[in-house]
């Protein structure tokens, strides 16, 4: 019985925490690459300045400034350029080939962006959409170019 009783807290513990993990310990879906520039992610609404290596989770929100540009590589492998005062945020990310369990999805709501699609828009391509103010993109291609006016 008290084996029982042991686990059970254990698990309601271990339930606990798992719910209750913060964002920035979210596992990472891609990284900074490269900067120039006024650049920033931002994680569980804190902000920190990019630097190549800085993490990029499920809803972080990239920004770069009005002289600034951001090179991200994913873990499938998709590339995105940002030019100056480009906003986007990862509102979807599954990769697992292995099991078809592929999506990206982002929405961008202003800015300049190119991409260069990775393992998942070549696999399924109906599985990747980026949403604008006016509109969302069914990426069909391996490469596009994105541009958002300021409304």
């Amino acid at each position: 019985m008290k084996f029982l009783a042991l686990f059970v807290v254990r698990s309601t513990m271990l339930m606990l925490m798992a719910a209750t993990t913060p964002a920035w310990a979210q596992e990472a879906i891609g990284f900074v690459k490269t900067v120039a520039g006024d650049s920033t992610v931002t994680d569980g609404g804190k902000a920190v300045k990019a630097v190549p290596g800085t993490p990029i989770r499920l809803n972080s929100v990239l920004k770069t400034g009005a002289k600034g540009t951001m090179g991200v590589t994913f873990k499938d492998n998709q590339v995105m350029s940002f030019g100056p005062d480009t906003e986007l945020t990862v509102d979807e990310y599954l990769y697992a080939p292995a099991k078809g369990d592929l999506k990206f999805a982002a929405s961008m709501s202003k800015g300049t962006l190119n991409v260069v699609s990775g393992v998942i828009a070549k696999l399924k391509p109906e599985a990747v959409s980026l949403k604008t103010p006016t509109g969302q993109i069914g990426v069909r291609g391996t490469n596009y170019v994105v541009r958002v006016e300021p409304q």
